[in-house]
């Protein structure tokens, strides 16, 4: 795996990781009872986004740590992939 290929890895998880830390213990203005006119009840009031960042830094990292292990190491390659769902890359080649 390349330098740019591990760089675009970790976005990838980083990203997915932060979507799913985003709205653990989210204070809505709803919750709160404090919403603002104009705004929906929804809102968040307290969102800590730095310490969730931060959290999903480190959960980010155990990731792809893993992954790019399993990649480098080859314990399932793309050929063990493909021979589990299609069946593709056996080698024959089925042109009629």
């Amino acid at each position: 795996m390349g330098i740019t290929s591990a760089i675009v890895l970790f976005a990838v998880i980083w990203f997915m990781t932060f979507l799913c830390v985003i709205p653990i213990r989210l204070k809505t203005q709803g919750d709160l009872g404090d919403v603002v006119p104009g705004t929906h009840a929804g809102s968040p009031e307290v969102h800590n986004l730095k310490r969730k960042a931060w959290i999903t830094t480190g959960i980010a990292f155990v990731l792809w740590a893993v992954v790019a292990s399993i990649i480098v190491f080859e314990v399932i390659t793309v050929r063990d992939i493909d021979g589990w769902m299609f069946d593709r890359m056996d080698g024959s080649s089925h042109v009629n």
